[in-house]
């Protein structure tokens, strides 16, 4: 079996549309396996030899690197000075000099060597390329297609790799199947020994950030930013927002008219997920309230130390804050960085102490006719009766 050049380099063009490698990617890859192929038939493995391959007419020149010495021990790697001046006039002794040498065949093991090579070097190219491309990408959504759903693991297309979505950064209650588009993540794209492994997220709190960074054009021009996202992803977000810009309602910017831009949000990652947008704030005692909202709070108490808040809720108000499995108190800490114990406040119709009461009957005794009106006049009539009729 011998490699036909010709058709070798018909087929340079064909791979590189096949596997979307630039032509000069997959010519440089053919190069090299040649020149592989080359020291095994012609010369020495530690040779340097360097290859080129006309695409057009399929001829191939190998160029072997030669040093010029006054007298020749290894002919594989020196050249004399006389030989070397044939070909360049002004060389000189201790120089290299690069000796043509024309290709018209390579034996049946080079042959299988240099397609050994030519495939696992354009492998390579393939990996390298496709790590640059997404390397540039990690941070920001992208559009992928499940592929197939293993256990806990969802394969997605994203283009000309596939990605994996552990269960960690699924959706929880969200069902994936093959076809299925879907908006990702992407979190990394780690070197594997089987090539590079994109890894994506919908579950992720950046995943939420970047979807309303599509919605809301203020984020670009720097009228509003996200200060924190707190996520229990397919169940509840808390976002922190703020504007350094005089009448800006951050609020009612990541909201929308009529919620449309939260909405949207929202239709993209699971309608079952609520999304709480409070006011960022940095003295923690407003930005602590504002992130238990809905919850009317009484008042905050801060130890800075432990970094740790008793916030006082009135009673009816305890289980709005807490929220369901105590979801509403536990995002709001994520949020502010501050573990939050939440306490009902103490009624105040509280009974006075009986010697406070002595005092207040010895300091108004006008107090007990009042208590006794109807009675002390009804006595008043009776007696002025009786007294009468004397």
């Amino acid at each position: 079996m011998e490699l036909d050049m010709k058709q070798l380099a018909l087929a340079i063009r064909t791979i590189a549309e096949e596997k979307n490698l630039p032509e000069e990617t997959v010519q440089e890859v053919v190069e090299q396996a040649l020149a592989a192929a080359y020291r095994r038939d012609y010369g020495d493995r530690e040779q340097e030899v360097r290859i080129t391959m006309n695409l057009n007419t399929g001829d191939v020149d190998a160029f072997v690197s030669k040093e010029v010495v006054e007298t020749v021990e290894n002919p594989a790697y020196e050249i004399s000075l006389a030989d070397a001046k044939v070909r360049q006039k002004n060389i000189k002794e201790g120089e290299t000099i690069e000796i043509h040498e024309p290709v018209t065949s390579f034996g049946r093991v080079a042959a299988q060597t240099a397609k050994q090579v030519i495939l696992q070097r354009l492998r390579e190219a393939e990996r390298e390329i496709i790590i640059s491309e997404y390397e540039d990408k990690i941070g920001t959504v992208i559009n992928g297609i499940v592929a197939r759903v293993e256990g806990n693991i969802v394969r997605v297309d994203v283009g000309r790799a596939q990605a994996i979505m552990p269960k960690s950064e699924q959706i929880q209650g969200e069902r994936y199947y093959p076809g299925q588009r879907l908006k990702v993540f992407l979190k990394d794209v780690e070197r594997g020994f089987r090539g590079p492994q994109l890894v994506v997220s919908r579950g992720s709190s950046q995943f939420v950030e970047w979807l309303f960074r599509g919605e809301v054009p203020e984020m670009e021009s720097g009228a509003v930013e996200i200060k924190e996202i707190a996520r229990e992803a397919g169940v509840r977000s808390k976002i922190a927002v703020f504007s350094k810009v005089p009448g800006v309602d951050p609020v009612g910017t990541f909201v929308g008219g009529h919620g449309t831009r939260v909405n949207a949000v929202m239709g993209e990652i699971s309608d079952q997920e609520k999304i709480d947008i409070v006011v960022w704030n940095e003295e923690p005692m407003t930005y602590i309230t504002n992130a238990l909202s809905p919850t009317k709070v009484t008042s905050v108490k801060i130890d800075e130390g432990m970094k740790k808040a008793r916030v006082i809720v009135p009673e009816d108000q305890l289980s709005i804050a807490i929220g369901k499995g105590g979801q509403n108190v536990r995002l709001a800490s994520k949020l502010t960085g501050y573990e939050i114990d939440i306490e009902a406040e103490k009624g105040e119709d509280e009974p006075a102490p009986v010697e406070e009461k002595a005092e207040v009957a010895e300091s108004k005794p006008a107090a007990k006719p009042k208590l006794k009106k109807k009675t002390e006049l009804e006595h008043s009539l009776l007696e002025a009766i009786e007294k009468h009729g004397e």
